[in-house]
């Protein structure tokens, strides 16, 4: 757990990095878990802070950090997300692991994912991992992995 001070060391430079962006956006910072402090961010213009597939959010919020990390030396993780855009993309990659896996155990017939970042695929490989009648791979070289659904033999 983070001490109070830290708590509130990162909460005031949080609040001052996007005072210094020109975005509007009222930020949220959710109970702590473990040593991830969640942190939600509600703006009118969300496309422009999360990006392509999430990459600009995921940018900003390594960018976040390395700033954090100069401030506090105990051990902890940031989550930040836009207007709940990564609960929704959990909840889409949840439904098509299980769909995806329906459709390769009905039809017997392996499918590939379009490729997708390495926390993506570990969701999916997750979901799917208690299934006996398919099995999962990733394959591919980085940025452009995939997942492999094929039937269990």
């Amino acid at each position: 757990m983070l001490s109070q001070a830290n708590l509130e060391t990162i909460k005031q430079i949080t609040n001052e990095f996007f005072q210094k962006t020109s975005f509007n956006v009222e930020i949220e910072f959710l109970s702590q878990k473990d040593l991830i402090i969640p942190i939600n961010l509600k703006t009118d213009e969300p496309k422009i802070l999360i990006g392509e597939r999430g990459q600009t959010l995921g940018e900003i919020q390594r960018l976040l950090k390395a700033i954090l990390r100069k401030q506090i030396d105990q051990e902890f993780y940031i989550d930040l997300d836009i207007n709940g855009y990564k609960k929704k993309k959990i909840e889409y990659l949840k439904e098509l692991a299980k769909s995806v896996a329906d459709d390769v155990a009905l039809m017997k017939e392996e499918k590939i994912l379009p490729s997708m970042p390495a926390y993506e695929r570990r969701i999916i490989h997750v979901e799917l991992a208690d299934r006996r009648d398919i099995s999962t791979d990733s394959i591919g070289r980085e940025p452009e992995r995939k997942i492999i659904v094929r039937p269990y033999p």
